[in-house]
């Protein structure tokens, strides 16, 4: 089989191309050397190596003509593999490529005018422009939608922009601020074009992080930020256009959880395999070996999820129930398959330089920025009830 080996079901060689399997081999390939051997250093020190995208962009990873299907584009299946080869690797390196290509691009794909997504998607796919997604706050996360502080005042051809946006991924390496603000005339979302060099615009890292350390999460303060009317995404009019482009990256959640796991996987049953004790393999004992057959059976199932997602996100019936069910239950498979990957190394298993001690503390992070446990079993308990906890 020439997909990875913690996929015994056979999605990658069923549901790919000759030539998309050739694309992520290449992925593959150029993380491996130009990557892994800095991981633990890259990871203990906090530091992004940014310097990877001109090569990542240089893989055509999202515009290769061989790649494009029907529509012009590369295919779901395709897509979610890309997802999951990353996070197989490593979720900051994920986190540096896909908040570019993913939640930056499709914003302003969905969001601007056919004249500004002319102008801006060729050089957003080459990395020539860099961006992020400033939606979060200091006070508002999964709340946002009804609890946005930033505000947008219109002034003659421009829009003065003042508040903060916490937790941005990128932000400190990113040409570009995408924010998401309240119209003070109406009250509803808009999104605009920043600088990161505007005057008014200040990017502080957020620091002593368990997880991710390889992000610059930033912590965004915008005072009197002008900004032309010319920047602001033509087609956002509403925090309900918000969710909408949001709803276009729901189904990766799966591809996300699964790829950690393998990797996760992968690591450990490397480990055992290496690892003697008692004169033999620690991967020949019955504890080690019901460990990993856990360890494969989650990363299994959430594969299987992810591939019925994608599904139904071509189709376009992919609820929102439906995403925050598959949000909670792969998330909580996350945490518990790190969990045994690094009981199966001992003492080694809270070192970086074995792999799983990063897939271990990451997770926390896929935890929490896929809505949290309990915001999705909200949605949840909604739609199964038909009564809504969020209301009193």
């Amino acid at each position: 089989m020439s997909g990875p080996p913690a996929d015994p079901l056979g999605y990658y060689d069923e549901l790919l191309t000759a030539a998309e399997r050739t694309k992520l081999a290449a992925l593959r390939a150029y993380l491996d050397e130009h990557a892994r051997p800095h991981l633990p250093l890259w990871w203990e020190r906090g530091e992004s190596p940014a310097h990877l995208r001109a090569g990542l962009a240089a893989l055509g990873l999202e515009d290769d003509p061989e790649l494009a299907g029907d529509d012009g584009r590369p295919s779901a299946a395709y897509e979610g593999f890309k997802h999951f080869e990353f996070q197989r690797f490593d979720a900051s390196i994920a986190t540096l490529y896909h908040g570019q290509v993913g939640m930056f691009r499709t914003a302003v794909r969905a969001g601007g005018s056919p004249e500004q997504v002319a102008r801006l998607d060729p050089l957003i796919a080459s990395f020539a422009l860099t961006g992020c997604f400033a939606l979060t706050e200091p006070d508002h996360g999964s709340d946002v939608a009804r609890g946005l502080a930033t505000t947008a005042r219109r002034d003659g051809d421009d829009w003065i922009i003042d508040g903060r946006k916490r937790w941005i991924g990128n932000a400190a390496i990113s040409d570009v601020l995408l924010v998401v603000a309240k119209d003070t005339s109406d009250g509803r979302a808009k999104a605009f074009l920043v600088p990161r060099e505007t005057t008014g615009v200040s990017v502080e890292d957020i620091c002593g992080k368990i997880a991710l350390r390889m992000v610059r999460n930033g912590d965004i303060t915008l005072q009197g930020v002008r900004v032309a009317e010319s920047d602001r995404l033509a087609r956002i009019e509403s925090f309900a256009d918000v969710s909408a482009i949001l709803a276009k990256l729901r189904y990766v959640v799966g591809w996300n959880a699964a790829g950690m796991q393998t990797g996760a996987y992968e690591s450990a049953l490397a480990y055992a395999l290496g690892r003697e004790q008692f004169g033999r393999a620690i991967a020949g004992f019955q504890l080690i070996q019901e460990k990993l057959a856990r360890m494969l059976g989650n990363a299994s199932a959430t594969l299987s999820l992810a591939v019925r997602l994608t599904e139904l996100h071509r189709r376009g019936e992919l609820s929102h129930s439906a995403a925050a069910l598959a949000k909670t239950w792969a998330a909580d498979r996350v945490r518990e398959t790190v969990a045994l990957g690094r009981e199966i190394a001992g003492a080694e298993g809270i070192r970086v330089d074995n792999d799983l001690a990063r897939y271990f503390c990451d997770a926390e992070a896929v935890y929490t920025y896929e809505g949290t446990h309990e915001i999705n079993s909200l949605i949840v308990g909604r739609a199964i009830t038909g009564l809504s906890a969020f209301t009193r």
